[in-house]
């Protein structure tokens, strides 16, 4: 009986810790810009989460492309330890006119390559960041995101997510500009009615911060397992203190009981 409950116990706390586990992977599971909503005109920060989804296999690769109908005339980025990165430059096919200039040439997309030796294990992300602006006046731009396996697969997150908000199995990261982000709960992840404050900038810095709905969602997730796991731990200890009473009650009615005086 005793090995029977406190086995209960252990299996409740190890569930309980599973979802603690789960449930931060699920809200951080693929590829995602942050933020992803910015202003016309604006110089963003975006940061690439990259998050290895494989269980036998590191991330060692991430190629991002950039949009070259609506390109970025200045594109720079973060240094990531142990990776190295490539912004390759190309020139336009078509000349883009903007407020200011006429593009002829522009960055078309990033590449970061882990050294040897390096990778995105599993169960592990990494952050990849650029700056990259000014951010053109339009609806919306995708990012399409290229992430290759230690094994040589490759993913790419290159799907538009429609207008219904409705996620698809890979989607491209997404950086909204005039367009609504779709909604949290169409999406399972996508922002709504974000809240961004930016300053139109000259320079290559950031003028632009924002709140992001992913951080958000984390939280959220992280919130939900460190509950889980309380949940797990009072079971286990009420478990034990019930174990505990059980035998103290058993040795209080051992000492208590009438003795026989002849020995019988």
């Amino acid at each position: 009986m005793r090995k029977t409950t406190i086995a209960r116990a252990a299996v409740a706390l190890g569930a309980a810790t599973a979802l603690a586990l789960a449930a931060p992977l699920a809200a951080s599971a693929h590829v995602r810009v942050n933020p992803d909503a910015a202003a016309a005109g604006s110089y963003a920060t975006l940061t690439f989460k990259v998050p290895t989804e494989s269980a036998t296999a590191g991330t060692v690769k991430l190629e991002v492309d950039l949009p070259t109908d609506t390109p970025f005339s200045s594109v720079s980025y973060q240094p990531v330890p142990g990776w190295s990165t490539q912004v390759v430059t190309e020139k336009l096919a078509k000349p883009v006119k903007t407020a200011t200039a006429t593009i002829t040439e522009a960055a078309t997309k990033v590449i970061w390559t882990a050294e040897k030796g390096v990778q995105i294990a599993p169960s592990q992300f990494q952050q990849f960041t650029i700056s990259a602006g000014p951010v053109p006046d339009t609806g919306s731009v995708l990012l399409p995101a290229h992430q290759t396996y230690s094994d040589g697969t490759v993913v790419d997150w290159d799907q538009k997510t429609p207008a219904s908000g409705k996620e698809p199995e890979h989607p491209a990261p997404t950086l909204y500009i005039n367009d609504t982000p779709p909604s949290a709960d169409a999406s399972g992840g996508a922002s709504t009615a974000p809240s961004v404050t930016a300053t139109p900038g000259t320079s290559g810095t950031s003028g632009m911060s924002a709140t992001s709905a992913t951080s958000a969602t984390d939280g959220v997730a992280i919130g939900l397992g460190i509950g889980g796991i309380a949940l797990g731990a009072i079971a286990l200890v009420v478990a034990v203190f019930a174990l505990t009473r059980r035998r103290a009650s058993g040795a209080s009615a051992a000492s208590t009981a009438p003795r026989n005086p002849e020995g019988k």
